[in-house]
């Protein structure tokens, strides 16, 4: 699969190792321009149907979160690439697939593109299909600890948990349960079960998924109406869960 993609990096030198990385280990990215500022780069995403940003996150007049928030309905993938890893947590809450530091290291700059075009390809392999999972059901129970003793639940019936601190919030159909359990708990417990950790604050059960939204980072419609959202790190496991 062929990846149209820019660089969005202000340093000329860095910019030309990127495109030379890429034209020598990368041959699906297809680079169709370069920007070395946010007013730039905004012209250069609006003008192209882009599947890949390498984005850099310091730049004059801004950095990249500010770019980021001028596009709220983005598609296209997100990889960062910058000197300061401390920038580590918010581009991963800004939803990015991947988080290259530099000196690049030319297998993570593999890595992040193979990434980026195994989750494009099941999108588009999933867009305009009823979406239908690799699991034929859910049997089993899970007990809730109470105070006064345990609930017993059917996990089937159980479309999403909600990180709350050190707490949880399961959901089912009709009630939600607060449980004094971390959502770290139930990604064990669950783990032979088909949920998936599609954020760092949800796991859902994929068989109660309806539908797929691209986006940001992607989100998913549970089958209560509920839109649960996706991080781009997450896509990738998330994806494989459907046929």
């Amino acid at each position: 699969m062929s990846l149209n993609a820019i660089i969005v990096e202000d340093e000329a030198n860095s910019r030309e190792i990127l495109r030379n990385y890429i034209s020598k280990y990368c041959p699906s990215v297809q680079l169709l321009g370069e920007a070395s500022s946010i007013k730039d780069a905004l012209t250069l995403i609006g003008s192209n149907s882009l599947d890949l940003v390498f984005l850099d996150v310091e730049m004059p007049f801004g950095n990249a979160f500010d770019l980021l928030d001028q596009l709220p309905d983005r598609t296209f993938e997100t990889v960062f690439v910058t000197a300061y890893d401390h920038y580590a947590k918010d581009a991963l809450n800004n939803h990015a697939a991947y988080y290259l530091t530099k000196p690049i290291n030319i297998d993570e700059l593999v890595n992040a593109v193979a990434y980026v075009e195994t989750v494009r390809e099941k999108e588009a392999s999933l867009e305009g299909e009823v979406l239908s999972t690799k699991s034929n059901g859910v049997e089993g129970k899970l007990t809730l600890p109470q105070q006064d003793g345990f609930q017993v639940l059917n996990i089937a019936d159980i479309l999403y948990c909600k990180a709350d601190d050190n707490y949880t919030e399961i959901y089912l159909l009709n009630k939600k349960i607060l449980v004094s359990k971390t959502l770290k708990y139930f990604e064990d417990a669950l783990k032979n079960y088909p949920f998936a950790r599609v954020h760092k604050s949800f796991l859902v059960n994929v068989n109660e998924v309806v539908k797929y939204k691209k986006g940001k980072g992607g989100s998913v419609v549970m089958s209560n109406g509920k839109e649960v959202m996706v991080s781009a790190s997450k896509k990738k496991d998330f994806l494989s869960y459907f046929n």
